[in-house]
C-alpha cells in the first residue's frame, strides 16, 4: 500500500468513526433501499432549487436557511416546502398554548361574541401609529354600561374605556374594518422590521414578543374562544402532518372567563375544556377513517419564573391536583418566560425539590420539562439554568441553545436520553442567532444529542405547524 493509499484509507476510518457518533448514525445505516432513495431526490432538490432560487440574485442577498421573516414567501413557492409539508412530524412538544393558533383567527373567533370589549389607554390621532389593544369579556351589566359607549376613532373615546369589538371594528375610522383587522392582528405578531430593524437584539425583541401575549390573552382566557382555539390548534396540527401535541399552557392566571362574563373559569375547566376538545377531534378523524392521524394531547404546567418561592408552591400544589384530577392529560412542569432577565431554577431549588419528593409521596409522575440555555449567555445564570435542569432530572430541555458550550452536559444528554426541544425560527427571530446556517443544531446532533424541532410561538412568527422549522 503506498503513502497515498494508506492516507486515504485513514481518512475514510476517521470520518466514518466521526459520522458513528451522531443521532442519526444507526438511522443511516439501517436505512432501506426507499429511504436512500428518497434521500437521494430530496438532497437533489434541495441542491436543484439552492441554485434556480436561493442563489439566482445576487443582489437579494438571498440563502438557503436565512431570516425566516424575509424569507417565508420565498419558502412557499419551493417545490421542497411542498415535499416538507406533506411529511408525517410525529409529536410537536414544545409550543405554548397561548401562542399556537393563527391570530387572525383568534380575531375571528373573538368577534362571534358580543361580550368580548376592547380599550386601548390613548386617544388615537392617526392610523400610522396604534397603541397596544386591550381584550376582555364582559358580564352583562357591563356589556350594557358601555353598549353606546364612543368608537376607539372618535373624538369622544375616553382612553381606559371599554368598547363593544364588533363596534370598535365597524366604525374604524382609520382604514375601516380591513385596517382594524391588520391592526390587531399585528399586535399579536412579530414582523420583519421589528424583528431585524426596530428591536434587533434579543433583550429588544424580548419587549415587543411580550407585548403580543398581553394581547391575545385577553381573549383566549374566554371560555368559549378557548374551546374553539384549542380545536383549531389540534386541527391546524393534523393538516400539517402532526399527530400528538403537547401543549405548554401558563397557569399563572388562577381564573379565566366564563362565557357569561364572570372571572370564575378555574384551571380544572380549562384541562375539561381541552379533554373535550380532544375527545371531539378524535371523533372527527375517525368519522374520517382518518383516527391514526391524531394520537391526542397533553398539556405541560408552566408558571412564570419571576414569581417568588412563596407564589410557586401555590402553582405545585394546583400542578399536583390537576395530575390526580386529570392523570391522561398533565405530562409535565416547566417555568418559562425570558431566562435572561427572570430567575434562574436555582432560587426556586428548595421547591423544585420538595415538589418531587411530595408527587411522589402522592403517587404521582410529574416530571420536569424544563426550558433552559435559551441564551447567548456563557457561565452566567441564564446559561447555568442547564445545570439545574439536569440535576432536578429533567425529561427534556426546552431549547437548550447554549448546550452546544457545554460538552459534558450535551454527553449527559445523550446518555440520559434528554432529548432538546429545538425551536430554530423561534431562536433566530428572537435574535439568538442570525440565521440557520449559525445555529447549534448541528452541533447538538453530531454529538449525539436526541433532538425534537419545535416552533414555539407559531402564532407570534407565522411558522404555524412544524413545516417551516422542519424546512429551515
Amino acid at each position: 500500500m503506498t503513502a497515498l493509499d494508506e492516507y486515504k484509507a485513514q481518512r475514510a476510518e476517521l470520518i466514518a468513526s466521526e459520522r458513528a457518533l451522531r443521532f442519526d448514525a444507526q438511522t443511516i445505516a439501517n436505512a432501506t433501499d426507499k429511504e436512500k432513495r428518497a434521500v437521494e431526490i430530496v438532497s437533489a432538490l434541495r441542491a436543484k432549487e439552492a441554485q434556480e432560487i436561493w442563489n439566482a440574485d445576487a443582489e437579494k442577498l438571498m440563502y438557503p436557511g436565512m431570516e425566516f421573516l424575509t424569507a417565508k414567501k420565498t419558502i412557499l413557492g419551493t417545490k421542497l416546502y411542498q415535499v416538507v409539508k406533506k411529511l408525517p412530524k410525529g409529536g410537536l412538544l414544545h409550543g405554548h398554548m397561548d401562542a399556537m393558533c393563527d391570530a387572525k383567527f383568534l380575531l375571528q373567533s373573538a368577534l362571534e361574541y358580543p361580550q368580548m370589549h376592547i380599550r386601548i389607554d390613548t386617544v388615537i390621532t392617526s392610523g400610522l401609529t396604534l397603541p397596544l389593544p386591550q381584550f376582555k369579556p364582559l358580564t352583562a351589566d357591563l356589556c350594557a354600561q358601555y353598549a353606546n359607549a364612543p368608537s376607539l376613532t372618535s373624538p369622544e373615546y375616553v382612553p381606559g374605556s371599554w368598547v363593544p369589538l364588533t363596534k370598535a371594528r365597524n366604525e374604524f375610522a382609520h382604514g375601516g374594518s380591513e385596517a382594524f383587522d391588520n391592526w390587531v392582528v399585528g399586535s399579536m405578531m412579530i414582523n420583519p422590521k421589528e424583528a431585524y430593524v426596530d428591536y434587533n437584539t434579543s433583550v429588544k425583541i424580548w419587549e415587543k414578543f411580550a407585548t403580543t401575549f398581553r394581547v391575545a390573552g385577553g381573549m383566549i382566557r374566554y371560555e368559549p374562544v378557548m374551546k374553539q382555539y384549542m380545536r383549531q390548534v389540534m386541527l391546524s396540527s393534523i393538516e400539517d402532518g402532526i399527530s400528538y401535541v403537547e401543549l405548554r399552557i401558563n397557569f399563572f392566571y388562577k381564573l379565566g372567563i366564563r362565557e357569561d362574563g364572570a372571572e370564575t373559569l378555574g384551571h380544572q375547566d380549562y384541562l375539561r375544556l381541552l379533554r373535550e376538545v380532544i375527545q371531539e377531534v378524535k371523533g372527527k378523524m375517525k368519522a374520517e377513517n382518518r383516527e391514526d392521524e391524531f394520537i391526542g394531547a397533553k398539556v405541560i404546567y408552566t408558571t412564570l419564573r419571576f414569581i417568588d418561592n412563596q407564589e410557586l408552591l401555590w402553582y405545585l400544589e394546583d400542578c399536583m391536583t390537576l395530575k390526580k384530577e386529570f392523570p391522561d392529560l398533565i405530562a409535565g412542569f416547566d417555568l418559562v418566560a425570558q431566562e435572561d432577565t427572570n430567575k434562574p431554577l436555582i432560587y426556586y431549588i428548595e421547591s423544585l425539590l420538595w415538589f418531587q419528593e411530595e408527587s411522589k409521596k402522592r403517587g404521582l409522575d410529574i416530571p420536569f420539562i424544563f426550558h433552559a440555555g435559551e441564551t447567548l449567555d456563557d457561565g452566567g445564570a441564564a446559561d447555568s439554568n442547564l445545570y439545574d435542569a439536569l440535576l432536578l432530572g429533567t425529561k427534556r430541555i426546552g431549547h437548550g441553545f447554549s448546550l452546544a458550550k457545554h460538552p459534558l452536559l450535551m454527553k449527559m444528554c445523550k446518555e440520559r436520553g434528554v432529548a432538546i426541544e429545538v425551536c430554530p425560527i423561534s431562536n433566530e427571530i428572537l435574535r439568538l442567532t442570525s440565521s440557520m446556517p449559525m445555529h447549534p443544531l448541528p452541533v447538538l446532533l453530531n454529538n449525539g444529542v436526541s433532538v425534537a424541532l419545535c416552533p414555539d410561538d407559531p402564532s407570534v412568527f407565522g411558522n404555524m405547524g412544524l413545516s417551516f422549522d422542519f424546512f429551515q
